[in-house]
């Protein structure tokens, strides 16, 4: 029985002493007390306590965490939007005691400033600015978080604000109002585009007609100067210069209407142009109509020959009525 007894003194006793030495994780800090009273902090590594007298108050996280903030704050134009900072931070070595005793909850703390600094800075800007300027909402939340967590010994090592949600309604119309915007621009380079083509166009077409009159005023200079050479030709021959001039001038008829002949596809009719010739033309044509009237109403009246066996339509003869007459016996 005796025995017994020794063992499990020996047994409280190990256990006691095994209890006294403990473990810090890296990156954190262990707070001992003494008789409930801050006695000191464990860095990581292996520690040791005294037995029953010192306990591990808690244990303070020396990694950096990050706090994820959403506010939704309104505009100076009266929009209201949804914003979420981003707070990066730490405890400081040094102050773990300040981090430990000083303050209960961190996050709640670090949220009422963000809260705080968001809604004083984010009223003072319009909508659009809000995002050009979120750099400058982050850097006030963190010169304000700085000013106050140092003294509860954390280090604010960055704000980060990670996005800016408007009412969806506002999406659509800044949507609408960029489509826009867009659309307008895009209208602006294509009257731009057209009004390029149309001055090179007008451009070409001057310079095509002004080469065009070139060429028409360089041929018939040259014609000019052929029929100037025709002429004197012809007056080294003993014809004068107004029969060389008829003698050309129906040479060149006779070869347009060569030139006009030769093409098979032409729908070209010739009239003549002076106004005796159109007369003749007319009472040519009447006359053609009305002798076409007579002969018709002449064939009209003739009798036609009854045909026989024995006769052939070679037989018909508009003169002999013979066979007309037996038959109207």
């Amino acid at each position: 029985m005796e025995n017994f007894f020794l063992y499990a003194f020996i047994g409280i006793i190990f256990f006691i002493f095994m209890s006294s030495f403990f473990t810090v994780k890296q990156q954190t800090a262990v707070v001992i007390e003494r008789f409930g009273k801050f006695n000191g902090i464990r860095q990581s590594g292996l520690q040791f306590k005294l037995p029953v007298i010192d306990k591990i108050a808690g244990r303070v996280n020396l990694k950096i965490q990050q706090l994820d903030v959403i506010i939704e704050t309104q505009t100076k134009d009266n929009v209201f939007v949804k914003m979420k900072v981003s707070v990066q931070f730490k405890v400081i070595t040094e102050h773990v005691y300040e981090a430990f005793y000083k303050l209960e909850y961190p996050h709640d703390q670090i949220t009422a400033y963000v809260f705080d600094v968001v809604r004083a800075e984010v009223p003072k800007l319009i909508l659009d600015d809000v995002f050009l300027r979120k750099d400058d909402v982050a850097i006030a939340v963190k010169r304000e978080l700085n000013e106050a967590m140092t003294t509860y010994g954390y280090d604010i090592i960055n704000t980060l604000v990670t996005d800016i949600d408007p009412d969806i309604q506002v999406k659509n119309a800044m949507n609408r109002i960029n489509a826009a915007e867009r659309e307008k621009t895009a209208a602006m380079f294509e009257s731009e585009a057209q009004r390029i083509r149309i001055v090179a166009k007008a451009k070409a077409e001057a310079e095509s007609k002004k080469l065009q009159g070139q060429g028409i005023a360089d041929q018939r200079r040259e014609i000019a100067r052929g029929l100037v050479e025709s002429v004197a030709v012809l007056n080294e021959v003993g014809i004068n210069s107004q029969e060389a001039s008829a003698l050309i001038v129906i040479t060149q008829h006779y070869d347009t209407l060569q030139a006009i002949g030769a093409d098979t596809n032409s729908n070209l009719i010739l009239l003549p142009n002076s106004p005796q010739a159109a007369s003749d033309m007319l009472n040519t044509m009447v006359t053609s109509f009305a002798a076409t009237n007579i002969i018709g109403e002449q064939m009209k009246k003739q009798t036609p020959r009854v045909k026989s066996k024995n006769h052939t339509s070679t037989d018909y003869n508009p003169s002999d009525t013979s066979e007309a007459n037996e038959i109207k016996q």
